[in-house]
């Protein structure tokens, strides 16, 4: 049992890496090592039951988040893509790593998707369109548990772009500016922003 655990633990490695290098030379959008281990960190401190994110790409910050939670024993992912061979590539990339069980893999626009989860939500990552950080947030709000944990990449490169989304959290919840330097090719520095939800009747 021990040396089947070990085996799948690897066949996870080797999938994690193959699609940080896909992603490194087609130049698909993702986290980056040091961004994604502050989120599994955040994922395992949070245990959250219900995450959903916004911009699935291949799968690579979808991948670090499930496996926080297989080792935390508990929670799912429902991620959204808007490209179809992207959302295709990524769900493979799911099942290869063995994972495939934690995660719901849904093609098509992020806002109109959102509308369809009915379910708590405890944990929401937004890394879509800069634009659409807002429009997604609004459109799931609804469903956010009070406490539930908000993340935002990007705020570094693309801060003016979501600054309708940003005024909102920070104005209404605790909310916390974390910045890494990255090793990607297209940029090198960049910002998380990690937003403590707060429902309408706790700001009262």
């Amino acid at each position: 049992m021990g040396h089947q655990k070990e085996k799948q633990v690897t066949r996870f490695d080797e999938v994690l890496q193959e699609v940080e290098n896909r992603c490194r030379e087609q130049r698909f959008p993702m986290l980056g090592r040091e961004k994604a281990e502050f989120l599994g960190r955040l994922v395992f401190k949070t245990q959250p039951s219900l995450i959903v994110e916004c911009g699935t790409a291949i799968g690579y910050s979808g991948l670090w988040m499930a496996s926080r939670l297989s080792a935390a024993g508990k929670g799912r992912i429902i991620t959204l893509e808007i490209d179809p061979d992207r959302a295709d590539e990524a769900r493979e990339n799911f099942t290869r790593a063995g994972v495939g069980d934690l995660v719901d893999s849904r093609q098509g626009d992020a806002k109109e998707l959102l509308k369809a989860i009915h379910e708590p939500v405890d944990f929401l990552l937004l890394d879509n369109g800069y634009t659409n950080y807002f429009p997604c947030f609004r459109a799931i709000e609804s469903r956010l548990v009070n406490g539930a944990t908000v993340v935002a990449d990007n705020v570094g490169i693309g801060a003016e772009a979501m600054a309708d989304y940003l005024d909102h959290v920070r104005a209404r919840s605790q909310s916390e500016t974390h910045w890494f330097d990255v090793d990607l090719p297209w940029v090198k520095r960049d910002a998380m922003e990690v937003t403590v939800y707060q429902t309408c009747q706790d700001q009262n």
